[in-house]
């Protein structure tokens, strides 16, 4: 009979069991699902972030060459207001010099030097006369039409005589010649 009790006693062991081994598989099963969702989720996490990291280091990697480009346009036009109030200066010693009656006057070799150091010196920041011989066809890019003068002597559309010279800075256009336009005769 103790047998028959240990036995009886085996098998309800066994069936208390059962349900539990069922419930720990089912258990463990949704634990791994869990777990494959939380590591897809944080692997697309991850991909955002590389994603976000990437754009963020372009983003910088921009600005420091936008920044550079902005340095260097800083550099070489930064003066320009500077050198645009001392363009009428250097004018007036060109007229000054064009008007000398006596070439040979210690003071017009003096405007004379004092006119040539202020060129070489603008030249060295870049700045550059536009040359506007008569004859040149006019160009509103880098001329300023002051007036039209009838001339059979020229083509029309073309520079008669300059005004003010014209300047680039670096290339870059910083006061336009002023100039007269030949246009036809009328008739």
């Amino acid at each position: 009979m103790e047998k028959k009790k240990h036995s009886h006693q085996h098998e309800h062991k066994t069936e208390e069991q059962a349900p539990q081994a069922e419930t720990a598989a089912v258990s463990d099963t949704d634990r791994i699902k869990e777990l494959e969702e939380s590591v897809a989720a944080k692997t697309l996490e991850a991909a955002n972030n590389w994603d976000k990291y990437l754009r963020e280091r372009a983003d910088l990697e921009n600005y420091r060459k936008r920044v550079q480009k902005e340095k260097e346009e800083i550099l070489k036009y930064g003066n320009e207001n500077f050198i645009l109030e001392i363009l009428p200066a250097l004018d007036n010693l060109e007229r000054a010099v064009s008007h000398a009656e006596d070439d040979s006057s210690a003071v017009i070799q003096g405007v004379k030097i004092t006119l040539s150091m202020f060129v070489s010196t603008l030249k060295k920041f870049g700045v550059t006369a536009i040359e506007t011989p008569a004859g040149t066809p006019f160009d509103p890019a880098f001329h300023q039409a002051m007036s039209q003068v009838e001339t059979a002597g020229q083509a029309p559309n073309t520079v008669v005589t300059e005004l003010q010279k014209g300047y680039l800075l670096n290339d870059r256009l910083l006061r336009p010649a002023m100039v007269t336009v030949a246009v036809a005769p009328k008739g």
